[in-house]
């Protein structure tokens, strides 16, 4: 059974939106936007809402950068950072439970740069760029 979203999608793909609309058809807009306006509103509300509690977000045209308040009583020989193109983990943190951190943007998980400061771990990420070009495919009859 297909659900109200799986329709909702389906009607958008019918529907003639005029020029500059083509946003809308991208599932992930309303997360985007949603994100955007709590960011410029709250910035540190957005950074619990987005990180799970500890991460803050800032980006420039081709860096996200992120800022994770590390607790206190971490063994810096037992931190460690992995990176996904869409999520941070960071493990060796007290009480053994790794953090998951869902990022606001694609990244390029091998172009990575890391800095501890003040208690707080800097991650400066290269963005992944969008291709919106169209890519031409046989069609088989």
């Amino acid at each position: 059974m297909a659900s109200k979203w799986d329709d909702m999608e389906k009607w958008m793909e019918r529907q003639q939106m005029p020029k500059g609309f083509e946003l809308l058809r991208e599932p992930d807009w309303v997360e985007q936007y949603v994100r955007k306006m709590m960011t410029k509103a709250l910035p540190e509300a957005a950074g619990v809402m987005i990180g799970g509690g500890s991460a803050t977000f800032s980006e420039t045209r081709s860096f996200l950068h992120v800022k994770i308040n590390l607790p206190t009583g971490f063994e810096k020989e037992q931190l460690r950072l992995f990176v996904r193109e869409d999520r941070l983990r960071l493990d060796g943190l007290p009480g053994g439970k790794p953090e998951i951190i869902k990022l606001p943007k694609l990244v390029k998980p091998r172009v990575c740069k890391t800095l501890i400061k003040d208690g707080v771990l800097q991650v400066k990420l290269q963005k992944r760029p969008t291709n919106r070009t169209y890519h031409e495919t046989v069609v088989r009859w």
